[in-house]
């Protein structure tokens, strides 16, 4: 769809052009909300980061959220390109440290490395294949396997920030397909392979993980790095991850913010949110995400562990998250209907989901089962705080859409009636000097130049 029609904030967009005004009214806000309770929760998962280094009795969590929340913030306030260039030099530490994690990973697995490795209480670690890993592969049942999906879908969310980006990317017809086909390697690498490792090397019982509080002394890649033997690994590991924590939270706030922008050109939203600078940002877009990022700072309240503050944030995102990717499929479903259903060719598209219908309607399906399983645990026995930050973002996604479809009383479009043309990308036939430049360097440079730049 992005390739067809590079869009601006495209998930509530295509909502509105192929389903329903309401229903990319809905979209919009959710994805808004999502993004920006992200944004929030990774200051926070900042926080506990450097307690690794800095212990919160020394220097309390909500300052380091100041910190980062303005460093984010002047970001996204300047050009696009100055966010894109920060994007890509943030990937490229994290490719180049996922890359020696994995190499590390497969020596200590392998036994070449970290042989006698003694933990803090003086006791020996368990070497990857010992008894301690001999466990069920579901361990805990049901109901671990459905507690931990919203964990996973929010790590994996932002995928589809592609497509946001498209209406600002050169030449997207060309582009964005390039970047679609990236997206399956960089999940095939940075999250199979790499929590396959984690599985193999780190029982799930390592106390050095977390406690009941939600509290961390130490990462999984990090303790890969200590029991291979190499202790500093540990302290450059977790600046990586600290490095990719501050990633996410600068995507964050650029997808909420596009999001909302969006939101205020279709007159959902305020219209002082459709303002942008001469360089095209929508500056109090930004500021309005940022603001909520400050929800971090719920964090210095002492009755309020950050762990636990950190729990109920990824919740409230991850659910959302799924909400705008059920949104994501309905928009592909109805595209591909109303393509159809004006007599247009697929071959004219640039861009072809070759698994449609199954993609989509499996997405909604599997999103749909964790949305409504994921509070499992919530009711044996029944605990309100549980049920409560697993369920209370449904309701409020529905009555968005049918607030707004009774009040504005719009209907649902007819196929043939929706608009497949405004916006739409053409074949730019023209080559400048400076484009055929740019593709020879490329074609030129060193082999190790081209995986990185296939991977960042």
């Amino acid at each position: 769809m992005t390739t067809y029609l590079p869009i601006t904030g495209s998930i509530n967009a295509y909502g509105t052009r192929f389903v329903d005004p309401a229903f990319g009214f809905m979209l919009g806000w959710v994805y808004w909300f999502s993004w920006s309770i992200t944004l929030a929760a990774e200051l926070v998962a900042a926080g506990l980061i450097i307690s690794y280094w800095i212990p919160e009795t020394q220097c309390p969590a909500w300052v380091w959220a100041v910190v980062f929340i303005v460093v984010l913030t002047s970001l996204n306030l300047t050009t696009v390109k100055a966010y894109g260039e920060t994007e890509y030099w943030l990937s490229l530490i994290k490719v180049l440290a996922v890359a020696v994690f994995i190499i590390v990973g497969f020596l200590y697995i392998g036994g070449a490395v970290g042989k006698g490795f003694i933990e803090e209480d003086g006791s020996v670690a368990p070497q990857p294949g010992s008894a301690v890993f001999n466990m069920g592969p579901f361990h805990g049942g049901f109901a671990g396997l459905a507690s931990i999906f919203l964990n996973a879908g929010f790590s994996f969310q932002g995928a589809e920030l592609v497509g946001i980006a498209a209406g600002e990317t050169k030449n997207p017809r060309k582009n964005v397909p390039r970047a679609i086909r990236q997206v399956f390697w960089r999940i095939l690498l940075f999250y199979i392979l790499t929590i396959t490792i984690i599985g193999v090397s780190i029982p799930y019982t390592d106390p050095v993980l977390g406690n009941e509080d939600g509290n961390i002394k130490s990462s999984p890649f990090t303790r890969v790095f200590l029991r291979a033997g190499i202790k500093v690994g540990g302290d450059i590991m977790n600046a990586v991850i600290l490095v990719a924590i501050l990633s996410a939270g600068n995507s964050g706030l650029y997808a909420s913010s596009r999001a909302l922008h969006t939101l205020s050109k279709e007159g959902s939203a305020p219209k002082f949110f459709g303002y942008v600078n001469r360089w095209g940002v929508p500056i109090w877009c930004v500021l309005a995400t940022s603001l909520v990022g400050c929800l971090a700072f719920i964090v210095s309240l002492r009755q309020i562990g950050q762990g636990e503050v950190y729990n109920w944030l990824l919740s409230l995102s991850s659910t959302t998250g799924f909400v705008a990717w059920v949104g994501i499929a309905v928009n592909h479903i109805r595209f591909r209907m109303a393509y159809k259903a004006q007599g247009r060719n697929l071959k004219d598209l640039p861009f072809i989901s070759h698994l449609y219908p199954f993609g989509p309607i499996y997405t909604i399906l599997i999103c749909a089962i964790i949305l409504l399983g994921q509070g499992y645990t919530a009711f044996s026995p029944f605990s309100v705080k549980a049920f409560l930050s697993a369920y209370i973002t449904l309701p409020f996604v529905i009555l968005l859409y049918l607030g707004n479809k009774f009040w504005c009383k719009t209907k649902i479009l007819k196929l043939v009636d929706v608009d497949l043309d405004t916006g739409r990308s053409f074949i730019d036939t023209s080559m400048n000097v400076d484009d055929t430049a740019s593709q020879a360097e490329k074609r030129n440079s060193p082999w190790w130049k081209k995986i990185i730049h296939i991977l960042a």
